[in-house]
């Protein structure tokens, strides 16, 4: 008798371009750079990129939640220019009670997580509770606290004290065991969104108010009170973000943040989080956060194009990675 099911074709795995491109595209990045510039693999080179590109990895790992619950936000990087502003204010104002020490940073750093969670509730309060699209209370909160911070600044930038600023300033240019802080910072809190979006209920919730709302409620879903938590996790992200940036440079102005937002959510779409909503995976954020980086850096070493066309690059990106993902629906 003639083995029936021996004789039947095995089923071919396809290659999966949408986890895998993002990867690809990383590893191709890299070989071009270490190809054009013989010190884009150097220490210094890397710890610098990872450095720079941690700012953007925080905020983008709070914006997969957002993005993957169906909402959006164009006001982080106007929300990290107030909450930078506010924080330079509060700790020259109390460097005469308190002295510049520790207790000074600490308090500066609570100061800036809690305007970060308040401006953040602040969105997904109108957002949730009040029922305005997101696109809208995001891009007048994105107003907002850009006039906000200008103001404060009457214009100009506001310098946060000199002996402060020495203090503060180990907090982005020293580390532990030769790796930056930020960079650390920034791999703690993506391992902790992937742990929250991949095995956690906040994360599959997430991901089932993106996909379908009125299945999310009759799922018992508090949609209301988890959409204003994943905007007030970005303000909290975007607060601690903040707090790695000011030592920095040590000011804020009109000029601080400019473009974060756009960066974010490239480098979200870049990761395979859908647009709207359903689907996130930190991991590729985090991947996402790389390759904007790597992009910039090659520019900048090969002098390929003025870096004044970044942000139209990044620009492109984005819409590439959007069509890219209406075509694997298509396909599917």
């Amino acid at each position: 008798m003639t083995d029936i099911t021996a004789s039947e074709p095995k089923p071919r795995r396809r290659v999966n371009l949408h986890v895998l491109g993002p990867v690809l595209a990383l590893v191709a990045l890299i070989i071009l750079g270490a190809s054009l510039n013989s010190n884009f693999l150097s220490y210094g080179n890397v710890t610098n990129v990872l450095a720079r590109s941690a700012f953007i990895g925080i905020i983008a790992v709070g914006m997969t939640f957002v993005i993957t619950a169906g909402g959006i936000d164009l006001s982080v990087g106007s929300m990290a220019a107030f909450v930078a502003g506010v924080m330079i204010l509060s700790l020259n104002a109390l460097i005469p009670s308190m002295g510049i020490g520790v207790p000074l940073i600490a308090t500066g750093m609570v100061i800036a997580l809690a305007t970060g969670i308040a401006a953040g509730f602040l969105n997904g309060f109108l957002i949730s509770k009040i029922r305005i699209e997101a696109f809208i209370v995001t891009l007048g909160s994105m107003g907002i606290y850009r006039s906000l911070v200008t103001w404060l600044a009457d214009g100009g930038t506001l310098s946060l004290n000199f002996d402060a600023r020495s203090f503060y300033r180990p907090v982005y240019y020293d580390g532990l065991l030769g790796i930056a802080w930020p960079i650390i910072v920034f791999a703690v809190v993506a391992i902790l969104g992937e742990l929250a979006m991949r095995h956690t209920a906040f994360g599959r919730h997430c991901a089932a108010l993106g996909a379908n709302e009125q299945v999310a409620k009759y799922s018992a879903i508090k949609v209301e009170r988890l959409r204003l938590m994943t905007y007030v996790i970005l303000g909290l992200l975007v607060g601690v973000a903040t707090i790695m940036y000011v030592p920095r440079l040590g000011s804020a102005s009109a000029s601080t943040g400019v473009l974060w937002e756009l960066e974010a959510i490239a480098a979200v779409i870049i990761g395979g989080t859908v647009l709207k909503g359903g689907f996130g995976r930190v991991w590729g954020t985090v991947i996402g956060v790389l390759i904007l980086s790597l992009i910039d850096n090659i520019l900048n070493l090969a002098s390929i194009v003025s870096p004044y066309l970044n942000g139209a690059i990044q620009g492109v990106i984005v819409i590439l990675a959007v069509v890219l993902q209406r075509e694997s629906k298509s396909a599917d």
